[in-house]
C-alpha cells in the first residue's frame, strides 16, 4: 500500500468537491467513528463463527466499511499533519515491547 499514493487520490477527490471546509480533525474523526459503526453493525447479532465466516455479499460490504474507516483516518492524518505509517509502526513496535 503506497500511502502516499492514497493521499493524494483522496486529496484529489477532497479538492473536486469542495469538501475540505468540511474536514476540520474533530469532523474526520466522527466520520471514522460512524464508519466504524457501520462496520460493527455488519457482525451485530452474529456468533462468533459466523463473524468469521461471512456471506460474500457481507465480506464485500464489511471490505467497504474498513475501505471507508481508512480512507478517513488518511485524511485525519493528513489534516493533523502525522504521517500514516509512522504513526502505525511506533504503534507496533510499543505492542511488540509490551506484549512480546
Amino acid at each position: 500500500m503506497n500511502i502516499a499514493e492514497l493521499t493524494s487520490r483522496l486529496h484529489a477527490i477532497r479538492d473536486r468537491n469542495d469538501w475540505r471546509q468540511f474536514h476540520a480533525p474533530k469532523n474526520l474523526a466522527m466520520a471514522a467513528s460512524v464508519e466504524m459503526a457501520e462496520l460493527v453493525e455488519i457482525f451485530q447479532w452474529l456468533s462468533e463463527d459466523q463473524s468469521r465466516t461471512l456471506q460474500a455479499d457481507k465480506l464485500e460490504h464489511a471490505g467497504q466499511e474498513i475501505g471507508d474507516v481508512v480512507l478517513y483516518l488518511l485524511l485525519l492524518c493528513s489534516e493533523l499533519g502525522l504521517d500514516m505509517e509512522q504513526v502505525v509502526r511506533a504503534k507496533l513496535a510499543d505492542s511488540e515491547r509490551r506484549f512480546a
